[in-house]
């Protein structure tokens, strides 16, 4: 059977000479995943640069009720991205945002407020110009509240990480005291994101090694997020 709908893709790995395989987040399926013949031709012909993380699609797909690998009918652009290609901070934002959601959203089935989340998310970052420094910890704080485990407050994130069994140390009062430094700036980019008032690239990189902590006690499996160096390596400053 053949379904329209608009998908936001999350990877691809090659397959065979020419060929990808891409997991797509759809609109009316959910995560699926399709073997995409063709598309890594040398020359013109190339359309992988349509199957780069959180590009936008509008596509017809073949659907199975035995599930596994399908293929895609037809795929166009969607919404064509002006700045995340062409940025290397938005596209390692981007790199490591895809990764997360590749990690956490399992379903194949249609999650229509998951979907317009993400949908929207990508098209306000793609449009930012400047002050977007915050924009993958709102994202995560805000995925969060999708997956359903989104914190209410910063000492909601501070105390769940802190006191967990993987903590380093559960009863060290300095680590304690250390990750609560922090509970004021989850706040604000909780309550107002557009105002929180994170001083520098040091502070950002703590805030997010705490969310991946959050992430990793209510995500089974989420192991390590491999493009988090690549991300902390260009947002270094």
């Amino acid at each position: 059977m053949l379904v329209k709908t608009r998908g936001i893709v999350l990877s691809n790995i090659k397959y065979r000479e020419t060929s990808i395989i891409t997991k797509i987040y759809t609109e009316a399926l959910g995560v699926q995943s399709y073997i995409v013949n063709g598309v890594r031709k040398k020359g013109n012909g190339s359309r992988v640069a349509l199957f780069q993380p959180f590009t936008l699609l509008e596509m017809v797909v073949y659907t199975s009720h035995r599930g596994g690998l399908s293929r895609i009918s037809e795929f166009k652009t969607d919404y064509s991205l002006v700045s995340i290609p062409f940025d290397i901070r938005k596209s390692s934002i981007v790199l490591f945002l895809s990764e997360v959601v590749s990690r956490t959203v399992k379903e194949e089935e249609e999650n229509l407020p998951l979907f317009h989340f993400l949908y929207s998310a990508i098209t306000t970052f793609d449009e930012m110009d400047s002050g977007f420094e915050n924009f993958h910890l709102v994202f995560l704080l805000q995925l969060s509240s999708h997956l359903g485990f989104g914190p209410s407050s910063g000492t909601e994130v501070v105390e769940q990480v802190a006191f967990s069994p993987n903590a380093q140390s559960a009863t060290s009062a300095p680590t304690v005291l250390a990750m609560q430094v922090h509970e004021k700036y989850f706040d604000e980019l909780l309550q107002e994101p557009d105002y929180a008032s994170i001083p520098n690239g040091r502070v950002r990189r703590e805030l997010l090694d705490i969310l991946i902590r959050y992430y990793q006690l209510h995500v089974d499996r989420l192991g390590d997020i491999k493009s988090l160096a690549i991300l902390s390596e260009v947002l270094a400053e």
